[in-house]
């Protein structure tokens, strides 16, 4: 007598508020797309935030070992930091408003080929980055990028327009800080920047590349300091975020480093996968090596 195949259990929890489309015809798509064959699939609308990381936290316990997010990076980031280091794997449809993991890992911003995907099995081990305790796998960081994610996130709008737009009306105000960074054990040295950006995949999401050359997988971060630049430089340095060559402006310095101490002038708001919030004058940034697995293309 034959012994009987076990499905693997998956579930699928969708945030219903990432990124702009409506999510009401995704629990039908996923149930046709996932494969019976070796899935019991189950999809859960989650209602707050922070619920996706209990879910797994729970699921975990009952031997569930895939998860996928179905949103953004600020969904991914809550779904992954409940995956560290155990036997758990993420999958994720990218439907947020940046979906900058997923670009890097080159997952198909399609739903039905990334559900496709999906059934392929194919598991990858990523790096991820710790802020203050706090576990990040796009980017982190502190300056420009974080006020405007601060000032996105409380916008009525979504998407890139809204972005565009609050990334324009912020900048004639702004002025840049000084900031000491101590990177590996190696003597202080201070930078006055626009912003600091520490880069465990090579994009903030949306095909804007900080740092193109970025290596998920090398057991470093890259530390991308933009040096303070006037408005006529504006355009150029934007436009090289998207043509993917901003490593040769010559306003960005980029640095490698596994485990840096950063020290500003005050408190302030840091970004860590897209989302906003606020810490303390010093802030600890690390890198933990292949702690998370992820189903790639």
């Amino acid at each position: 007598m034959n012994q009987s195949f076990v499905k693997e259990k998956i579930i699928y929890l969708i945030n219903p508020v990432s990124g702009t489309g409506k999510k009401k015809h995704l629990p039908e798509l996923i149930m046709e797309i996932s494969d019976k064959n070796i899935f019991e699939t189950e999809v859960i609308f989650t209602r707050y935030k922070g619920e996706a990381t209990e879910i797994v936290g729970k699921k975990l316990k009952e031997n569930t070992r895939y998860f996928v997010a179905v949103g953004g990076d600020g969904t991914v980031n809550e779904i992954a930091k409940s995956l560290l280091n155990t036997q758990g794997i993420m999958g994720i449809i990218p439907i947020g408003s940046g979906n900058g993991l997923a670009r890097h890992l080159q997952i198909p911003l399609d739903p039905k080929k990334a559900i496709e995907t999906i059934n392929k099995q194919r598991d990858k081990a990523i790096d991820y980055g710790m802020i203050n305790g706090n576990p990040f796998f796009c980017t982190c960081g502190v300056g420009f990028d974080a006020l405007i994610g601060e000032k996105f996130g409380n916008s009525k709008g979504r998407g890139l327009s809204t972005y565009v737009k609050t990334t324009i009306r912020e900048f004639y105000n702004y002025i840049p800080d000084s900031y000491q960074l101590t990177i590996d054990n190696n003597l202080p040295v201070t930078h006055k920047a626009f912003l600091i950006t520490f880069a465990n995949a090579s994009q903030y999401g949306n095909d804007a590349y900080i740092s193109p050359n970025a290596d998920i997988s090398d057991g470093k971060l890259d530390i991308c300091i933009m040096a303070p630049f006037k408005l006529h430089n504006a355009a150029g340095i934007g436009a090289r975020l998207f043509l993917k060559n901003i490593d040769k402006s010559k306003f960005l310095n980029i640095i490698q480093g596994s485990k840096i101490l950063l020290e500003r002038s005050y408190e302030g708001v840091v970004h860590f996968d897209g989302e906003p919030c606020r810490m303390g004058k010093m802030l600890e940034i690390s890198v933990v090596g292949k702690g998370l697995k992820v189903l790639v293309p």
